[in-house]
């Protein structure tokens, strides 16, 4: 199962997994998306894109009127957030043009320590 992890990591120990990741030279049958904190995560994935990631979920490229129709929203709403959602690395842009979400699951880590 492909599955997308996105977790809370300061850019350092991003790149840190990314270039271990790279030395590896294998498939992984995980992806990470990181953001450098819980405030930007949650600014992403707001309850709307989660919602839509859901409905893209399995679905396969679709275009985002179809995307739209499934989450009972108007296009150009759903627009912007797909829009969000492809500058996060979280769909992709087909050569049709279709929206695509690549993953069957998410996985969300962060850790709130003490301050």
């Amino acid at each position: 199962m492909k599955t997308v992890v996105l977790d809370v990591r300061n850019p350092k120990e991003a790149m840190t997994g990314f270039s271990r990741a790279w030395h590896l030279d294998q498939a992984q049958e995980t992806d990470h998306i990181s953001f450098a904190s819980p405030e930007l995560l949650w600014k992403v994935l707001t309850a709307k894109r989660w919602e839509l990631l859901k409905a893209l979920c399995g679905a396969g490229p679709i275009s985002i009127r179809e995307a739209a129709r499934r989450v009972s929203r108007d296009v150009k709403g759903v627009h912007g957030d797909v829009t969000a959602l492809l500058e996060a690395g979280l769909l992709n842009r087909t050569e049709s043009g279709a929206i695509e979400f690549p993953y069957e699951a998410i996985k969300v880590e962060f850790l709130l320590q003490a301050a």
